[in-house]
């Protein structure tokens, strides 16, 4: 079968990204394969979502402006466009991110095969300044939302995927429940992340024969702008993942939580210092500073997952989530 329909939600809450956001949409019309619709959720920003309504009052069906009916953040923007969706897939797209061609087809193909619940795809960092600072080691460029060396290249079946380039059967929803909130970014200036994580570990024991995907050809180019590009964003990310990966240590156990990072930490990682001291010694531009950067990364990750075991033991998991709402 092919053809399956496709809602894509995009979740916007500043007027900052306005030029993004209508770019983001414009490349979910321009698909060679058609979605059935674009749900833009705007999170707890009245004006923005007034505007953005008003730009798509023509657009019928095809685009839909929604207001966050959760609490603030991310994950109650996604379970919002979920809850609204009318496809058989539900598709996420950042809203600093325009999609290629044929995102959504190569999506779609994935899911011929009957045991697959999600497919992600491949997120290549558009750098404001033109090009990827020397210092910042590719190993790291989950940091800035984007696939980062030393996942492995094709079709391939994963963990987890990520969350601003990722789609999901309709019905992986009803088995497993939404995205959780308080565990993603939210109204909080740190920048947290791992909600996807959380939700494809808990989807898997629902669904204990499911089969999640990455296809690297479904690309999508996200935008970093120069504030995200600096080694002070660089370490609060790193340490906001650690707090992040934490919490879902806390609510899956640590073998499911961290097996993936076990892996990256003991051969993706080591590999990245080592190939930053080679440049170094060769005089290449940036090959020392990758190398500090990785292991700063690790550092800073390791502190935050710490000291966030130490809170989710005194305070508790801090997050829930619950069942999505019927489409409507």
């Amino acid at each position: 079968m092919r053809g399956r329909r496709f809602s894509v939600v995009i979740c916007a809450y500043t007027e900052d990204r306005w030029e993004d956001v209508l770019a983001a949409v414009e490349s979910v019309r321009g698909q060679s394969l058609p979605a059935l619709e674009t749900l833009l959720v705007v999170d707890h920003n009245e004006p923005l979502r007034e505007r953005l309504a008003a730009r798509y009052a023509d657009a019928g069906e095809e685009v839909r402006v929604l207001a966050n009916a959760g609490p603030r953040g991310l994950s109650a923007g996604r379970n919002t466009g979920i809850a609204a969706a009318r496809g058989d897939i539900v598709a996420f797209l950042d809203d600093d991110a325009v999609a290629e061609r044929d995102w959504l087809r190569w999506f779609d193909a994935a899911y011929d095969d009957p045991r697959v619940v999600a497919v992600g795809g491949r997120t290549v960092p558009a750098w404001a300044a033109g090009r990827r600072p020397a210092w910042f080691p590719e190993e790291f460029d989950w940091v800035v939302g984007c696939t980062y060396r030393g996942l492995p290249a094709g079709r391939v079946r994963v963990r987890n995927v990520l969350g601003g380039n990722a789609s999901f059967r309709r019905g992986a929803f009803d088995a497993a429940g939404g995205f959780a909130t308080g565990i993603g970014r939210g109204g909080d200036a740190r920048p947290l992340g791992c909600e996807e994580t959380e939700l494809c570990i808990r989807l898997g024991k629902a669904l204990p024969d499911a089969v999640l995907l990455i296809d690297d050809r479904a690309v999508i180019h996200h935008k970093v702008p120069a504030a995200r590009a600096t080694y002070r964003y660089f370490r609060a990310r790193a340490y906001a993942e650690g707090l992040s990966k934490a919490l879902v240590a806390r609510s899956v156990g640590a073998g499911k939580g961290l097996e993936t990072e076990r892996r990256y930490t003991t051969r993706v990682l080591p590999a990245g210092v080592a190939r930053g001291l080679r440049d170094f010694l060769l005089a290449r531009p940036g090959g020392a500073g990758r190398a500090g950067a990785i292991v700063t990364g690790v550092a800073v990750a390791a502190g935050g997952y710490l000291r966030g075991s130490l809170r989710t033991r005194r305070e508790g998991g801090g997050f829930s989530y619950g069942p999505i709402g019927a489409p409507s």
